[in-house]
């Protein structure tokens, strides 16, 4: 899914954000200065999702949302630029990446770290598919506050469906656990291939079914759950 939303017009800002601003709010290294300016054409705070433009309460893990649309250079952008913004900006960040005809959205789920006050836990950064600029964007989530609404915008970039009862967070914990076993599986199915002994290939076969099993029970967890006490 695109992730790209109709936004309600007296939630517009449409500000330039000198990059300036953002090296010496994240404290950026000369690298990083450097990509932005090959990969980074401007950067518009282009809507402020706050109780005041949207009529919904904030929580106090998100007490707005910004929109910020970054035109590109080229035809990609580097996740340490996303990671810079959002280092620099406190509060939650959807991103729009313009790229010629094309538009993609992306971002991270941030919260207020528990261990220091006004700092934020950035995960990595998730992206839509790629779209033209005219798509059709989707009406923004329905919610009561703007915290489910930050859920509910995040929900059609992440990688893997809900599940009953699952928040963002543990979608995500759940997301790089089925990464990690992927990563797992591979490996299992490259010593399958360079093993010759019958006795070491039987063991690698009971391990990689174990991990595949595994595998499809994190993808869709509440599976054949039914009727268990």
């Amino acid at each position: 899914m695109t992730a790209l939303y109709q936004y309600p017009p007296q939630t517009a800002l449409k500000r330039v954000i000198p990059k300036t601003r953002i090296y010496d709010e994240a404290k950026v290294s000369t690298a990083l200065r450097e990509r932005f300016v090959r990969e980074v054409n401007q950067i518009i705070w282009a809507h402020k999702l706050a109780p005041e433009t949207l009529n919904l309460p904030a929580t106090s893990a998100v007490p707005e949302i910004q929109v910020f649309r970054l035109t590109l250079k080229g035809d990609s952008l580097h996740d340490d630029i996303l990671r810079a913004i959002d280092r620099a900006i406190p509060f939650p960040v959807m991103f729009e990446l313009l790229a010629g005809e094309r538009i993609q959205a992306a971002a991270a789920f941030k919260r207020p770290s528990d261990a220091a006050t006004g700092k934020w836990v950035v995960s990595d950064h998730m992206r839509g598919a790629w779209a033209g600029r005219e798509t059709p964007r989707s009406p923004l989530p329905v919610a009561v506050t703007l915290g489910a609404l930050y859920e509910g915008m995040l929900s059609p970039l992440m990688p893997f469906s809900p599940v009953a009862g699952e928040g963002v967070e543990a979608r995500l914990a759940r997301g790089a656990k089925i990464k990690a076993k992927e990563r797992e599986i591979a490996q299992l199915q490259s010593k399958l291939k360079r093993e010759n002994q019958f006795n070491i290939k039987v063991t690698l076969h009971g391990q990689l079914a174990e991990a595949q099993a595994e595998f499809e029970h994190m993808k869709t967890p509440n599976r054949g759950d039914k009727g268990t006490p």
